[in-house]
């Protein structure tokens, strides 16, 4: 069984690693393969982390994690627009001006 957590630990490493190096080197765009990889390297980062005791780097995979969790996520809706219209939260007594604030710095006299 050990070994298994040691293949785990080492194919994270090639799957984050191997991302890294394909965006990296312009062979690939940072999309859903890059944040595939990274989610996939996490995750058995996170397996041989807890196996070994690494607290450090498990809290950091599951922090990489979430990351590519909801990048994925955000990709998946920007695909599917009503999802992207369901996600979107208006607030209360908040006026919707379909617009984004910009808010200036007052200038210098």
């Amino acid at each position: 069984m050990e070994l298994l957590w040691e293949i785990a630990g080492w194919a994270g490493a090639v799957a984050i690693l191997s991302a890294f190096l394909t965006v990296s080197t312009g062979w690939l765009k940072a999309g859903s393969a890059f944040q595939t990889a990274n989610l996939l390297g996490s995750c058995a980062f996170i397996v041989n982390g807890v196996f070994h005791g690494a607290w450090p780097s498990v809290v950091s995979n599951i922090a990489w994690f979430l990351i590519s969790a909801v990048a994925l996520f955000r990709m998946w809706a920007a695909r599917n627009p009503a999802v992207a219209e369901a996600a979107a939260v208006q607030l209360p007594g908040v006026a919707d001006t379909g617009q984004l604030a910009v808010i200036e710095q007052p200038r210098a006299a």
